[in-house]
């Protein structure tokens, strides 16, 4: 079970999460503004945050930033306000995934899961010791460390960018329908907002900056790393 650390200034909010996460078995650790959970997360561990973004003394996106500076802990962003451009801000910060109020308690204790069992299954094993490296010219990638460059000088992703990137590298030159690339990435099949791929996507290719090409968007289908016919 997890340590959950849920931030969010409606204390019926607080309350009902608090309500579904200790009765499967989880232990909960509550604060009431962004500031409160900055200081909780640099004096203690947590598992996953669940994130308001409308909070007093600190709002959720700079909260995030914060925490970001010293812990990668799984940060689930809660939010009134469903728009791609919040979406896009939250996950630009470090935000694993993103709900959209009113919730289902049982859908964010999915997502939970699915989080954990992502960063849990992404943990290098000991065959793994040595670093699989992806080399296409001027894009270059380090799947074990993380790390990519782009003509040589290495660039920052997002946390769910990295999972998207690589797993389209290590799925390179094939058909990826959105189910797949949400199942594999997010954990889950259908519980998530197919727009939450469409955003990555987007993050994803600007990152990429003159290799974006290489993602080839598939109509009615997906998406596809296309390392064979781009220059």
């Amino acid at each position: 079970m997890y340590n959950i650390l849920v931030v969010d200034d409606e204390e019926m909010i607080r309350r009902m999460i608090i309500k579904y996460a200790t009765y499967e078995g989880h232990s909960v650790t509550e604060a009431g503004d962004g500031m409160t959970a900055v200081e909780l997360c640099r004096n203690g561990r947590f598992d996953v945050v669940i994130m308001d973004i409308m909070m007093p003394e600190l709002d959720g996106f700079s909260a995030c930033r914060e925490i970001r500076k010293f812990s990668d802990v799984p940060i689930i962003m809660l939010s009134a306000r469903g728009e791609e451009y919040d979406k896009i801000n939250g996950f630009e910060v470090g935000v694993d995934d993103y709900v959209v109020k009113p919730f289902s308690p049982k859908e964010l204790m999915l997502r939970i899961a699915a989080v954990m069992k992502r960063v849990q299954t992404g943990k290098p094993t000991d065959e793994q010791s040595k670093n699989e490296v992806v080399d296409l010219g001027g894009l270059r990638a380090d799947l074990t460390a993380r790390i990519v460059y782009i003509d040589g000088e290495r660039i920052e992703m997002s946390p769910k960018e990295y999972d998207l990137f690589f797993y389209m590298l290590k799925n390179k030159n094939i058909a990826l329908s959105r189910d797949k690339l949400l199942s594999e990435v997010w954990g889950y099949d259908y519980y998530g907002d197919d727009r939450t791929l469409d955003t990555h996507i987007k993050l994803l290719r600007k990152s990429l900056g003159p290799y974006a090409s290489y993602i080839v968007t598939l109509r009615g289908m997906g998406y596809r790393f296309d390392t064979e016919h781009v220059q």
